[in-house]
């Protein structure tokens, strides 16, 4: 085993710790559990009427600017900045990554950064948020549902929490949906909010679902993590680089998921260019001696 430890940036947490009461966290959307059901089940069905309306050039377009852009918020912001902290930035740019981050309809930024570091705190252990040995539908998305899950943990993300600007949007989670839902029908009418929101959204949602199940039981392990986390090309090209899921599992802090040249990370290329703008900077290498663990040098040298 490399002398570098499996990286972590979560903060540790006082055993006595308790969960913050909903209300100052999370708003009263968390205590009327049918309605954001409803509304995560109606956007799915109101994603089939694409098939109704057919389709101009205009709804492909919107499509694909709400769809891939998205995407990048949840990877680049919710997760490589708000949950592992893998680069830096200043207040206005990341509380623009937060409010498009929910744009994403995956609730705020505390909770979903807390979610996930609670995720890497216990990965494949029983205490784990969404691991697929609880049964793919669990991991894919029935946690989501899960009681357990709805309230923000600040006491994992206490970083972040202390900004005031984020707390208000994590619990007015839904200014950023609603803004896109008023772009798309201004742009498409209904066509424009069942091709632009709907469609994309539901696409969205289990596009960035597969990392917590179908990483953890398809592709290949090149470091021994202590869980189930995978390497799969095929995920990563859909989601812009988070299917490098065993190499983040080894280390986190890295602003890089792909971390061979070869391995294809569109999220990591993305914040190069943000950082050649001045928007982001400090970006976090992957160590030398984690890359030389991955190529086998490090056991070579053991065995030498």
């Amino acid at each position: 085993m490399s002398a570098e430890p499996i990286q972590s940036t979560i903060p540790e947490v006082r055993a006595n710790s308790v969960d913050p009461v909903r209300p100052s966290a999370d708003g009263q959307w968390n205590e009327l559990d049918w309605i954001p059901t409803s509304i995560y089940w109606g956007i799915h069905v109101a994603a089939l009427g694409v098939f109704f309306v057919g389709f101009s050039t205009a709804d492909l377009v919107l499509f694909s600017f709400a769809f891939w852009p998205r995407i990048f918020f949840i990877t680049g912001g919710y997760h490589r900045y708000f949950s592992h902290k893998t680069y830096r930035t200043s207040r206005p740019f990341q509380l623009f990554l937060a409010f498009m981050g929910t744009s994403c309809v995956q609730k705020g930024p505390l909770w979903w950064a807390s979610m996930h570091r609670h995720h890497h705190r216990y990965s494949d252990q029983p205490e784990d948020v969404h691991s697929p040995r609880r049964g793919f539908w669990y991991s894919h998305q029935g946690w989501i549902e899960d009681p357990t899950w709805q309230a923000s943990k600040l006491e994992l993300i206490p970083d972040f929490a202390r900004f005031p600007e984020l707390r208000f949007l994590n619990k007015w989670h839904m200014l950023g949906p609603g803004v896109l839902i008023a772009i798309c029908v201004a742009v498409g009418g209904l066509s424009g909010f069942l091709w632009g929101f709907c469609l994309s959204t539901t696409l969205l949602w289990h596009s960035t679902y597969t990392i917590n199940s179908l990483s953890h039981r398809w592709g290949k392990v090149r470091y021994e993590t202590g869980d189930d986390s995978r390497n799969n090309w095929v995920l990563a090209l859909l989601t812009l680089g988070e299917g490098w899921h065993n190499n983040h599992h080894r280390y986190q802090a890295s602003a890089r998921n792909g971390f061979y040249w070869w391995e294809v990370d569109v999220t990591y290329y993305v914040l190069k260019g943000l950082e050649k703008l001045g928007l982001v900077w400090d970006l976090r290498p992957v160590p030398a001696s984690v890359l030389a663990e991955g190529r086998g040098e490090a056991t070579l040298r053991r065995v030498a």
